[in-house]
């Protein structure tokens, strides 16, 4: 007999929230995991990135605070104390899935899961692993136990990893990922960052802060090409009046090792730049290594990622697979819901998941978040579209808060002018987002934005203002000339 009825290889947010799904749904569910549980997200993603942005906007709003008529001499950061309270905050968090996760009855099993067939693991050992360029990596312990695991179900959650370039020189001392950035136990002086999307743009905007000189590398016209046009034009402009050098269009060709490192850049202006730290942030891969997927005859696409439908099956029978590793949507978020929906699928539930409406953020100084179609996609599907700004410079809150950069960006159809993407650049973007999610979950038109009463003074009345502006009825600002 199975041991388990569901067994879920990767605690990240994708697998302890099945985990947890599924023990509610009456199962009984094993876990295995060889860190903390809270994958990626909780120990070198989502939460200690925040941490440390969270710190980077204390020190610039305390740097500034004579703005507010208050005044504090010998401001400076303590980078020990912004790592230690960051380690905290993480420890917190995955103490609460551990906690969860017990309480709920599922079996946590610490190791490294390799598939023996489609639904029996083996899980070994592992050792401890220090942080090395690309986050930590862990490795079979030199007498690891090895135990055997089936199940009826199983779910795999085991999340991704930092891409690497096939640059020249991209294994040197000093260049590192994402993941190995939390290493880094000193602020750089100059560092290089190769790639302006999520995941670059975040830690650029974080070193700068912390007073790095700080060099953007963007293969793309624009940062974070993802974005609608204007959302990225925007923050390209903001970077470089912070005097962040941002060069798009552009890639990086070597790096050299002498001293500092030498970043050969070519594009429009090709440059050699030295730095002392390169940060390589250009995506994710799917972490499938030394899975054993083939053991359990499951397939991968071209990329590596394993294929899924819409209720996470792969193609092998009472085999699923959740999150990164899927390559839907490599958001934490995403993966959760995702989680949600396998559990309850598993569990004899009706259930599939809708990928049409995700919202997502990017935790740069401005924050951007945005949800639905950009203008340029929403033109190609064939959509005739209002488009409408909001300037936060316009909103009496924003003043207040000292923070008027940015702006609200709606693009809806022309005929019936239904949301149909919602962009943001500007202050508490990721919290203001959500509004955006539900007009478009609920088909939600310009005048119904307009009509809902928000209130003020607030930066949530910002998608009310928006609204006005795109139905030709601006208050706070100017109508534009026709």
């Amino acid at each position: 007999m199975p041991e388990f009825d569901l067994l879920v290889v990767g605690g990240g947010p994708g697998g302890y929230v099945a985990a947890i799904r599924a023990a509610q749904r009456g199962l009984s569910v094993g876990l295995v995991e060889k860190e903390r549980p809270g994958g990626v997200c909780l120990n070198w993603g989502c939460i200690p990135t925040k941490a440390m942005l969270r710190s980077a906007e204390v020190f610039q709003t305390v740097s500034a605070a004579a703005d507010f008529g208050v005044h504090a001499d010998n401001v400076r950061f303590d980078f020990a104390a912004v790592r230690q309270r960051k380690d905290g905050i993480v420890k917190e968090l995955t103490d609460g899935v551990v906690g969860l996760l017990k309480a709920n009855g599922v079996t946590v099993i610490e190791g490294h899961a390799r598939f023996t067939g489609p639904t029996t693991v083996e899980v070994c050992e592992v050792g401890p692993s220090p942080i090395g360029p690309d986050g930590p990596r862990y490795a079979a312990a030199p007498t690891a136990a090895i135990r055997q695991v089936s199940a009826r179900d199983v779910i795999i959650a085991t999340g991704s990893v930092p891409a690497r370039l096939p640059t020249p020189g991209a294994e040197l001392p000093g260049v590192i990922t994402s993941d190995g950035a939390f290493g880094l136990t000193e602020v750089p002086k100059r560092i290089v960052v190769i790639g302006g999307s999520a995941v670059g743009a975040e830690w650029a905007s974080l070193f700068a802060t912390f007073g790095s000189e700080v060099t953007v590398v963007e293969m793309q016209e624009r940062l974070v090409p993802l974005e609608d046009k204007d959302i990225g034009v925007a923050l390209g402009r903001s970077f470089t009046k912070r005097g962040i050098t941002v060069l798009t269009g552009s890639t990086v060709t070597a790096i050299a090792e002498g001293g500092p490192l030498r970043v050969t850049v070519d594009g429009p202006k090709p440059r050699e730049i030295d730095a002392d730290v390169v940060l390589v942030g250009v995506g994710r891969r799917p972490n499938t290594a030394d899975l054993g997927l083939d053991a359990a005859g499951i397939g991968t696409d071209t990329r590596g990622f394993i294929p899924v439908d819409d209720r996470l099956r792969t193609g092998v029978e009472h085999v699923y697979a959740i999150g990164d590793v899927t390559g839907r949507a490599l958001l934490a978020h995403v993966a959760s819901h995702q989680g949600l929906t396998a559990a309850d699928v598993i569990a004899g539930h009706r259930a599939h998941i809708d990928y049409t409406v995700i919202p997502a953020a990017t935790f740069t100084h401005p924050e951007i978040a945005s949800v639905g179609l950009t203008e340029e996609q929403a033109r190609a599907a064939g959509h005739e579209v209002i488009t409408a700004k909001f300037p936060f410079a316009a909103l009496g809150r924003a003043k207040t808060f000292g923070d008027t950069e940015g702006f609200v960006k709606i693009v809806a159809g022309h005929k019936h002018q239904e949301v149909l993407g919602v962009h943001i650049i500007g202050p508490s973007a990721s919290d203001l987002i959500t509004e955006g999610a539900l007009a478009i979950s609920l088909e939600a038109t310009l005048d119904e934005l307009a009509d809902t009463i928000h209130a003020h003074p607030t930066l949530g009345e910002i998608g009310m203002e928006t609204a006005l502006a795109g139905l030709g009825l601006p208050v706070h600002i100017a109508p534009r000339k026709r």
